[in-house]
């Protein structure tokens, strides 16, 4: 489960991201715990770190990719990890990119830990920390108890820290809607983010998270999921109307059947009897006209009406191809046939 979270300040996503590394194992990479470590191992990108930071420079974004490259390398983050606080732009989104694809990692989800901007005040606003515990607590939402449980059984001593007011609060959050606000629609278009509602309770905020993010490959689908989560008695009624459709089905294509073989044969009959009609009358005129012609005339018209009959009783037996079974047409060519040879004498 490779994951970026995305948050205004005070949004919680430094707390869930917590929550997330103790449940699933896998490593919470800060770049601002990257930076501050390198810088006091002195390795060779935490001097240039310390270099820009001294020059009172934004570290560039080569050595912030280095760091996170050589953290992705460790073993603890095999399974998986979860960036806090990077990327910030979306040049930096666009180079982590193509880092992840080098190490063949790319990022599973981008989640948006989403909470309204009046309730981002009051969390900072609202934060105080102990002077003696360093615990940190909340006049809102999490104030301390009146039991005293400092050190020392005192009472806490609460502070606030200069961060925390309303000015520089402001000036954050502009920093964060003109910077990190374009990451949304970036990762949106890469069908990467999910959206949670990061108000309310702890647990209630951890629930909406896990609810969005993908499940780890070859995790067990849960029976329930399997069927659909549809109820057993459901199951067997939706089987039940399955089989009484099927056998509906097939009782009305039978009759169907039946309707189509009597159409048929009812239609080759109707056939067989216009067939016989025409030939009779076609027979009628021959005859007649044969006779008021004479002989003479009768060698010349003969022909001529043979073909006329032989026209009429073709589109009968047209007809007849068209409606019956090949049997009945055969028997309709027969009664054909002795028609002209009665034309014919």
């Amino acid at each position: 489960m490779r994951l970026v979270l995305l948050g205004a300040p005070g949004s919680g996503k430094g707390t869930q991201a917590q929550r997330l590394v103790q449940k699933h194992g896998i490593p919470q990479v800060s770049t601002g715990d990257l930076l501050r470590d390198a810088v006091a191992r002195q390795t060779p990108l935490g001097v240039k770190a310390k270099a820009a930071m001294d020059a009172g420079q934004l570290v560039a974004d080569e050595i912030v990719l280095a760091m996170i490259r050589e953290r992705l390398a460790r073993p603890d983050a095999a399974k998986g990890f979860i960036l806090d606080g990077f990327p910030r732009n979306v040049a930096q989104a666009d180079a982590l990119s193509m880092l992840l694809a080098e190490m063949m990692r790319p990022l599973d989800a981008v989640v948006l830990m989403n909470v309204d901007t009046g309730v981002l005040f009051r969390r900072l606003t609202g934060r105080r920390t102990c002077r003696r515990c360093a615990r940190v607590f909340n006049v809102y939402t999490n104030p301390p108890g009146e039991v005293a449980d400092c050190e020392g059984g005192l009472p806490h001593e609460l502070f606030q820290r200069p961060d925390d007011n309303e000015q520089t609060i402001s000036q954050r959050l502009e920093v964060y809607e003109a910077q990190t606000r374009p990451l949304i629609e970036y990762y949106r278009k890469l069908r990467l983010l999910k959206v949670v509602d990061a108000g309310g309770e702890l647990d209630a905020v951890l629930a909406r998270l896990e609810a969005v993010l993908p499940r780890p490959a070859g995790a067990p689908v849960k029976a329930a999921a399997a069927r659909r989560r549809v109820p057993a008695r459901r199951r067997g009624k939706v089987r039940k109307m399955a089989e009484r459709t099927m056998k509906q089905a097939t009782r009305k294509v039978a009759r169907l059947e039946k309707q189509a073989k009597k159409a048929a044969r009812k239609g080759a009959t109707k056939a067989g009897k216009e067939v016989k009609v025409a030939a009779g009358k076609a027979g009628k005129g021959v005859k007649v006209a044969a006779a008021r012609a004479g002989k003479a005339v009768k060698r010349t018209v003969k022909p001529t009406l043979a073909d006329r009959a032989r026209s009429a009783v073709g589109r009968a037996v047209s007809r007849v191809k068209a409606v019956v079974r090949p049997t009945a047409a055969t028997r309709a060519r027969r009664a054909v046939r002795k028609a002209v040879r009665k034309l014919k004498r």
